[in-house]
């Protein structure tokens, strides 16, 4: 890959983390105006559906990790702002190291790290502004009482971008689509003698 073409993956990659954070950003706002009461709390009664019940919009603030889970209950006195900061921070530093790694060209992996690094920041501007994650959207089956967790732009990057890498690292690596297969990397191959 000649210099021209890496400064061009570059810039896609800084426009793709700086649009999905805008996105993700912008969404809440638009999120807390429409379904928040006057004080900022949600309107239970306002809920907007977008495919029946299967996807429908309704404000709620999760104050705990992942799925409302709550590290101040394992630590007790634990202030959960910080205890988010410092685990932000450390993914992120965690997330750039990966992403110096991966070699040259992979511009799929790297597009995974950089939407895995756009939903830690979302969520990481989130914490500090408000102690707490602005969460949105609202997908379920009709007729059952369960529901999926209420997640947010910033949450479906990550995954988006888990997913990304969970295939890159399933698809084989350096050959050509249609080239032909080691025959010693094949199961249940003998070499000939």
């Amino acid at each position: 890959m000649n210099a021209s073409n890496r400064w061009t993956a570059r810039l896609g990659l800084a426009i793709l983390l700086f649009a999905t954070l805008a996105l993700d950003q912008w969404t809440k706002l638009l999120a807390r105006v429409h379904f928040g009461l006057a004080g900022g709390e949600p309107d239970y009664f306002k809920i907007k559906h977008v495919l029946g019940e299967w996807i429908q919009f309704r404000l709620v603030y999760n104050a705990g990790a992942a799925f409302g889970m709550r590290p101040q209950q394992l630590i007790p006195g634990l202030n959960p702002t910080l205890f988010y900061a410092l685990f932000s921070a450390v993914a992120i530093g965690f997330l750039a190291f990966l992403y110096r790694r991966i070699p040259r060209g992979d511009n799929w992996q790297k597009a995974g790290i950089t939407l895995i690094l756009s939903g830690a920041f979302g969520n990481l501007i989130d914490r500090l502004r408000f102690d707490k994650v602005t969460d949105f959207i609202d997908v379920g089956i009709p007729g059952y009482a369960w529901r999926w967790p209420t997640f947010n732009v910033a949450d479906s990057c990550v995954c988006i971008g888990v997913a990304m890498l969970v295939l890159a690292s399933r698809l084989p690596q350096g050959k050509p689509a249609g080239a032909p297969a080691d025959v010693a990397s094949l199961p249940d191959s003998k070499p000939q003698s």
